[in-house]
């Protein structure tokens, strides 16, 4: 039968409880062995169960030995030092920043007209190129979307209208044959206008009615 996962939360019952601690107590000071045998290192185990009882392993040599070397190793590693140096990389970035930043107002000014000729240095003018450039590549992007958008929405017009012309050609076809309706619209001329005098009004002698 297959066991089923645990679940890693505290075992209510106390008789399961310490059947547990007893079965993985023994578990890991066994692969605590096993490490320090297949890999030659030094290991030093404290454990405490519930009721403050104490279990130590020390694979090599004492107890006491490795707490000596665990205290002066502790020593030798160096304190963290001061943030001084993050901050000191934060302000050179924030330097940076307000150079560029000076640099662009003073290309804009430059573009117009409000800076003469020559005030400008070559890096000055390379850094402005730059931007100038990321500048131009956005706003070509930019455009390139639009014109995008308004073919797709140009091309949705125009399925509608031609969706239109098959329903009225279907209409067209029912009421009076297979008869294209291209032809009967290019034969519309406009503005339409219709010349009174060229449809004279004219009554047939049907004769004298007599009462």
């Amino acid at each position: 039968m297959a066991r089923g996962k645990t679940q890693m939360k505290k075992i209510e019952n106390p008789v399961h409880r310490q059947v547990t601690f007893c079965k993985r107590r023994a578990g890991l000071l066994k692969k605590a062995r096993e490490l320090s045998v297949l890999c030659d290192a030094e290991i030093g185990l404290f454990i405490l169960s519930a009721h403050g009882k104490l279990y130590e392993l020390a694979t090599k040599g004492s107890m006491k030995s490795l707490i000596d070397k665990y205290t002066k190793y502790s020593k030798e590693i160096p304190a963290e030092e001061p943030k001084a140096k993050e901050f000191m990389e934060l302000k050179e970035e924030i330097n940076l920043l307000k150079n560029e930043t000076d640099i662009l107002q003073k290309g804009i000014r430059y573009i117009s007209g409000g800076g003469a000729p020559g005030t400008m240095t070559l890096n000055e003018l390379n850094v402005l190129e730059k931007h100038l450039e990321t500048w131009i590549y956005q706003v070509r992007s930019t455009k390139m979307d639009i014109m995008a958008q308004e073919i797709q929405l140009l091309k949705n017009k125009e399925g509608i209208l031609q969706a239109a012309y098959n329903h009225l050609q279907e209409k067209i076809d029912e009421q009076y044959g297979m008869i294209e309706l291209t032809p009967m619209l290019a034969n519309i001329q406009y503005p339409l206008t219709t010349n009174i005098n060229q449809y004279p009004l004219t009554i047939p002698n049907q004769g004298i009615y007599q009462f």
